[in-house]
């Protein structure tokens, strides 16, 4: 059913409804994102050594995929593998986040 909804929204341009995480696991999430994530990405993920991770740069990436990026890493370059820190629902759930997350100002 879950899977059918999230079809059913990209056939709709909507959208994905981000993947449910408890709420302080949550904020742990997004405060890793801003704090570990943004020491590369920048504060406000319009790049530094890291590439941007904004909504534009990353307009139509598969949740999936960036989910993989954060789980594995890069080869040869120094975004490192999160897997020893994170599970794949919280891979996906920072995915999503970094999705639809509104832009800093």
């Amino acid at each position: 059913m879950r899977k059918a909804a999230l079809c059913l929204c990209l056939l709709l341009g909507a959208a994905p409804v981000r993947a449910e995480m408890p709420a302080p696991r949550a904020a742990e999430l997004e405060h890793m994102v801003i704090q570990d994530c943004g020491s590369c990405h920048g504060l406000t993920m319009k790049g530094g050594l890291g590439s941007p991770l904004t909504r534009d740069v990353l307009d139509g990436a598969p949740p999936e995929a960036l989910a993989s990026i954060i789980l594995d890493g890069v080869p040869g370059t120094a975004m490192p593998p999160w897997r020893p820190l994170l599970t794949e629902a919280e891979a996906l759930w920072i995915a999503q986040y970094l999705l639809t997350m509104e832009p800093a100002r």
